[in-house]
């Protein structure tokens, strides 16, 4: 036993040493698992007890859902009960409801088609209304399109022109004061002549402007179209000016001044903002250039003319007029005297009257204050012709 059986580094290990090592090895070993078996089975004791708890629970539960599917079966069968009532009175109130709105759908249905019916009907008369202003509409194309051909034609427009500035004048002024196609010493016919009053010269007035180059300036597309435009255009009113200038200006008959009639606002606006040189060209020319609404204004300068004319004229007149009327009222104040003369006689009559009054109703006073020397109390009565004429005094 003391036989040396290895060395643990310096140290020598016999084999009882060995043997009692083993011997507690093998002890520890036996205590650890008799350790570990008693934990084990306690561990099974405590999972038993854990699931008898568990089976218990289980069970308690289970008489629970046993006793509330007993409950819920008989709340089962009293909402069942509840929910036949109620499906019931749901029919029947569905029923009456089904019933009003059948009632109202009809009604609506009814009052639908009655206001379909008015508005087909009053669609009717706007398509007829429609139809109308279609037709007119067609006639005003139709019309237009002949104002377009007027236009496009030189001798229709200038009929145009002339009649448009012959409405302006005739509008404005008394027949007496102009004249249309009025022929000149030397044969020229102008468009249309004012006589101003005081002046035997007329104010002539031409109506045919060039169109054409204002058309074609007004279409041009590119810059040498345009520039060429303007140089017609310049050319044209400057030719026109020219004519005027030579056929309807004659010393001591024509006025030193002439109008050239433009029959539209829209190129008499153009003219200015464009060709305003043209226009001061023709100034200098003594040709004034007028749109409607000038012409219009010039008009109704003339008739403020020939109207401070007329009442010039009559001022003769006028004044015989206010000397009779001076008259009248002169004659009006003697008669007003004279009334005035006999409303204050007839007031000092009325108060001579009234003082006679006052005398009689004095002695009346004085008669009923006389006492009779009869022993009666009573005072003596007044005749009878006295008080009626008290009576009448009073």
């Amino acid at each position: 036993m003391g036989e040396i059986l290895f060395f643990l580094g310096t140290r020598p290990v016999t084999i009882a040493e060995a043997s009692l090592a083993l011997a507690l090895a093998a002890l520890v070993l036996l205590v650890a698992v008799a350790i570990a078996l008693w934990r084990t089975g306690r561990r099974r004791a405590l999972e038993a007890d854990e699931q008898a708890g568990r089976a218990e629970a289980l069970e308690d539960r289970v008489a629970e859902l046993i006793r509330a599917q007993s409950e819920t079966s008989g709340r089962m069968q009293t909402l069942a009960e509840i929910l036949g009532g109620r499906q019931a009175e749901l029919a029947r109130v569905v029923t009456e409801r089904l019933d009003s709105v059948s009632h109202r759908l009809g009604e609506g249905m009814n009052n639908a088609a009655r206001t379909t019916h008015e508005s087909l009907s009053q669609l009717h008369e706007r398509l007829a209304v429609v139809d109308a202003a279609q037709a007119r509409l067609a006639e005003l194309s139709s019309h237009m399109v002949t104002l377009k051909d007027v236009l496009a034609n030189k001798q229709a427009r200038g009929a145009f022109g002339q009649g448009r500035m012959e409405a302006i004048v005739a509008d404005g002024l008394p027949k007496d004061a102009y004249a249309f196609q009025f022929t000149l010493s030397n044969g020229r016919r102008p468009d249309c002549a004012i006589f101003l009053p005081g002046d035997a010269r007329p104010l002539l007035v031409d109506a045919k402007f060039p169109l054409e180059a204002i058309t074609a300036f007004r279409e041009a597309k590119g810059d040498e179209a345009r520039k060429a435009a303007m140089q017609r255009l310049r050319q044209d009113i400057a030719k026109h000016v020219s004519d005027i200038e030579e056929r309807y200006f004659i010393p001591g008959e024509t006025q030193d001044m002439a109008l050239m009639f433009v029959p539209s606002e829209s190129v008499y606006a153009e003219l200015h903002e464009h060709f305003d040189d043209v226009v001061q060209k023709a100034f200098r020319a003594r040709v004034l250039l007028v749109s409607p609404s000038l012409l219009m204004l010039a008009i109704q300068v003339m008739q403020a003319i020939v109207k401070d004319a007329r009442m010039h004229e009559q001022a003769e007149l006028i004044r015989t007029e206010v000397g009779r009327l001076m008259e009248d009222v002169t004659r009006l104040r003697d008669r007003a005297l004279n009334l005035q003369k006999h409303f204050a006689q007839a007031s000092d009559d009325v108060g001579q009257v009234l003082i006679s009054a006052d005398k009689v109703a004095k002695r009346g006073a004085k008669i009923e204050a006389l006492e009779l020397e009869e022993d009666s109390d009573a005072p003596a009565p007044i005749p009878a012709p006295l008080r009626l004429k008290l009576g009448a005094a009073e």
